[in-house]
This record gives C-alpha cells, structure tokens and sequence, in this order.
C-alpha cells in the first residue's frame, strides 16, 4: 500500500480526534511505530489492521470509519489539492460522476505508484447510476461513498447513496440524484490565487 493512504488515515484520526486517539490507534495495531513516511510502501495487511484498529478505537462501525474517512479526504483544508483534482472532472454532480471511471489515471499523471480503485458507472436512467468499486482490499466501496458524499454537498445536488456487494464479491454503490441542483454549491475556482 502506498504510504500517502495510510499518511492519510493518520492525518484524519490525529485531525478529527486528537493525537492521544492516534496514539491509541497505532498501540492497538500493535505496529510499532507512530508516524508513517507518505513516500514508502507498507504492506496491505498493515493498512487493514490500522483501519480495523481505528474501528475499534472510535467504537464505530468500519463502514462508518472508512466513509467519514472519505469525506475528510475531500472536505478538509489540509487535502485541498483531492478536492480540486474532483472538481476538475465536471461542473456539475452529474457530469462528475461520468468522469470517474478516468479518475485513477489522472491520479498516476501525480503519482505513478498509486493504485486507486477502479471504477465504472452504469446509469439505468437520468436520476438512478450504480458505480462499481473494484479494488482488492475490502470497505473501498465506503471510502469511495464518503468522497461521493462530501462531493455531492460541494455541488450543491442531493444524492442518496447505499453501499452493496454483488454477487461476485464486487462493492458497488447505488445512488439516486432526485435533485442535482438541491441548494447552491460551494465557490470552486479553476485557478488559484498565491499569497505571499
């Protein structure tokens, strides 16, 4: 697993909750250090132990914990670049969601080591789409719901989400956009202005 997701969940356990939870967290994983290098590799079953031990920790359900983990990807300051590399992909809810399936492409144009989930949209008619979330470590389908989430209040368009697996084992999500201009979305411009 590439460091910069477990990087991640450190940021978003020690920025939601403190550092004494974090520390908690790392103790109850039993991985026997605190801070994790962004640019290194670690195996997959270290991130499912950290996340599993984050889940414990909080005394929240995993799905709960890997969604709200997708949703500070998005909506926190710190993570400002995830935010704007989304909203490049359409401008508006709908059109985002049909740019997705290209997202972990333009993920590797920044990060060519990164694995992202792979994903495909199906839309069964204009307010109802299923995105499939393939990815070989169990719950992305969660995360990839939280970014949703977070994405769709950007927008302004309201969305209702659930979290499935298919019969092959696949996680996808439902969602039914009844309303995709629900409410105005928050201010995104494409440049950005530098202070000195």
């Amino acid at each position: 697993m590439h460091g910069l997701v477990n990087r991640s969940i450190q940021y978003f356990i020690t920025d939601t909750y403190g550092r004494d939870v974090w520390g908690k967290v790392v103790d109850h994983a039993e991985i026997g250090f605190r801070e994790f290098d962004a640019f290194n590799t670690f195996d997959d079953a270290l991130t499912v132990k950290l996340i599993a031990s984050s889940s414990a920790i909080l005394n929240k359900p995993l799905a709960t914990t890997l969604e709200d983990l997708g949703t500070y990807l998005v909506e926190n300051p710190g993570f400002d670049h995830v935010r704007r590399l989304l909203r490049l992909s359409g401008t508006y809810f709908t059109e985002f969601l049909t740019e997705l399936e290209d997202l972990p492409e333009r993920a590797k144009l920044a990060l060519p080591d990164l694995d992202l989930p792979e994903l495909q949209l199906r839309q069964s008619n204009p307010t109802d789409f299923q995105l499939s979330v393939d990815y070989p470590l169990p719950g992305a389908a969660h995360v990839v719901a939280g970014v949703l989430r977070a994405m769709a209040d950007d927008y302004g368009a309201l969305v209702v989400m659930e979290v499935g697996i298919c019969d092959q084992g696949r996680e996808f999500i439902s969602l039914t956009i009844p309303a995709p201009s629900f409410m105005a979305g928050k201010k995104f411009d494409l440049a950005r202005v530098a202070k000195c």
